[in-house]
């Protein structure tokens, strides 16, 4: 009798995450083969301090998993998805290692969709020209370019456009809506680049212009977080707008925003709207946005062999790392308990924000909260600790090969919860 077989649709974060986590549960009693359009894992967290360091991203910050998959006994294919077909468990791909492939096939039992999402950079009207990011090596490249090299000393604004949550009547009840997929990332930036400004004379935190779509800049944070964070960046006269609606336009000197205001900057740093990626929108299992539709195990309702994890599940709201690493603990014991391969409880999913950020200087903030889900749980810590909790993640995440034990987190918890330098 042939083993059931595994397929698992992205090998970044959490689909990384989730094939190793399977596979310690699993073991012998299935096979699993993993499908992403390129064999590197691109570190985006850290992108931002090696864009104020001068140095190139891609240098140490796309990872090498290929070595861990194979000691795991995990079948890869690099190939970019073409299409699903839930009714024959099949999915068709692509290879994209060189041009010219013919589409191919491949079969399931048991279907993780861990994809993340598409950055809809292409929809903002300007930012081909005039936009810039980190949100890959490319884009990190090109806004450390400029700032090392060109940079007048002009205003700097960093904004995000309007996120487009996705909706369906067979989510969980209760979830909150965003208009933002993740504001983390740019207070991060407005810390670390505000520091850099003046370390190199160049200017101070009020020359950064942060604004939000929302009614308030990292509304996932909760309001006892807020009310810290917030009046603390206007004591060092940031300039903060909200309830831009989103933006309408990049120009050469600026951005507009759907609510009619405009902001100046030489330097304009969007965060997009993260969408589904095209194939999903129309699939009878995600939502209407084309986000995989899931309960709080992880598995769709409908299609009890079809999950999903990280960015590409809809109740993923805000798109943010930790959340899917919870979710590959929970996905993969579920997947596991259907295969007779895991025994103890499985617990639903108990949403909970874990943030640790780069403020420049050796100091960094760590961030965990579950505010935004009704939750009691509010911890804002600042220092060289929550500094040292984001650099040390990177080199655990290297060395071990993304199979971050289950106390990880819960480490990191003690110790940013903890922090007194």
């Amino acid at each position: 009798m042939s083993k059931p077989h595994i397929l698992i649709l992205g090998c970044n974060f959490a689909g990384l995450t989730t094939a190793r986590y399977i596979h310690a549960l699993v073991k012998e009693k299935a096979s699993i083969t993993i499908i992403d359009r390129k064999s590197l894992l691109t570190f985006v967290p850290n992108i931002p301090l090696q864009v104020l360091a001068d140095i190139n991203p891609a240098i140490d910050l796309q990872y090498q998993f290929m070595n861990f998959l194979e000691h795991d006994g995990s079948a890869f294919i690099q190939a970019d998805v073409v299409s699903i077909d839930p009714e024959t468990n099949t999915v068709f791909y692509k290879p994209s290692e060189r041009a010219g492939h013919p589409i191919r096939h491949i079969n399931y039992d048991y279907l993780v969709i861990a994809l993340g999402n598409r950055l809809a950079y292409d929809t903002i009207d300007g930012f081909s020209e005039y936009g810039h990011s980190v949100t890959d090596t490319f884009l990190g490249n090109r806004l450390r370019n400029y700032l090392h090299r060109d940079y007048k000393g002009g205003p700097i604004a960093i904004t995000s456009d309007i996120f487009h949550q996705g909706k369906s009547d067979k989510l969980p009840g209760g979830l909150p809506v965003a208009l933002t997929a993740c504001e983390g990332p740019p207070v991060e930036l407005s810390f670390s680049i505000a520091h850099w400004l003046e370390k190199n004379q160049k200017g101070d935190a009020s020359t950064i212009f942060l604004s939000t779509p929302a009614h308030v800049i990292a509304e996932d944070a909760g309001e006892t977080i807020l009310k810290q964070l917030l009046p603390m960046m206007e004591d060092m006269q940031y300039n903060y707008q909200a309830n831009t609606l989103g933006i309408k336009k990049v120009h050469n000197g600026g951005i507009e925003f759907n609510d009619g205001s405009t902001q100046e900057a030489e330097i304009s740093i969007i965060f997009p709207d993260w969408q589904a990626h095209s194939f999903l929108k129309e699939l009878p299992f995600t939502d209407d946005q084309g986000f995989v539709v899931t309960d709080l195990y992880m598995r769709n309702p409908d299609y009890k062999n079809i999950f999903a994890v990280g960015d590409a599940a809809s109740i993923t709201v805000p798109k943010i790392g930790s959340l899917g690493h919870m979710e590959a603990e929970v996905l993969s014991q579920t997947l596991a308990a259907d295969l007779g391969a895991f025994t103890g409880e499985v617990k639903p999913i108990a949403f909970e924000i874990l943030c640790m950020g780069d403020m420049g200087g050796i100091k960094g903030f760590y961030m965990r909260t579950n505010e935004w889900w009704g939750g009691k749980e509010s911890h804002l810590e600042m220092g060289i600790t929550p500094y040292l909790l984001k650099m040390s993640f990177k080199q655990m995440y290297y060395t071990l090969g993304g199979k971050i034990p289950h106390w990880g987190l819960a480490l990191s918890e003690l110790l940013g919860d903890a922090a007194i330098v």
